[in-house]
């Protein structure tokens, strides 16, 4: 006994999809939390570097502070606040709110702009424009 094949896919593709807010929110928040992971390290240099003694810190606040250490903060600054906001949103979702498609559309894009503004607001502070 033979079986034809089936002109569908076994699996779902990434050509069959559309891309939704949803789908955007859920990758973006894996992204960010492995990011943050990867920033966490950081984290681990700056307290080791402050125990390590006076030499040690200053070349880390050499690095921190250059071009590239300012974009890398402001990434896990970034990332640390999307996943925030992300993960309050999955808290409301496993107490039955925000599963329609309309309410979670709506806590997709609050979610968006709570990350940019809480992010420009910290470093504005940070920076000492505020």
């Amino acid at each position: 006994m033979t079986s034809s094949p089936s002109p569908r896919p076994l699996s779902p593709h990434l050509q069959i999809w559309k891309w939704k807010l949803n789908m955007a929110l859920s990758i973006l928040h894996r992204a960010s939390g492995c990011a943050l992971a990867v920033g966490t390290l950081a984290l681990v240099w700056w307290l080791a570097a402050a125990a390590g003694g006076a030499g040690t810190y200053d070349s880390f606040l050499t690095c921190i502070k250059s071009p590239l250490g300012q974009l890398m903060l402001f990434g896990w600054s970034l990332a640390l606040y999307f996943h925030l906001c992300s993960g309050i949103r999955h808290l409301l979702m496993d107490t039955g709110r925000l599963l329609t498609i309309k309410a979670s559309d709506r806590a997709g894009c609050i979610i968006f702009l709570a990350t940019f503004v809480l992010t420009l607001g910290t470093w504005a502070l940070v920076k000492g424009w505020i």
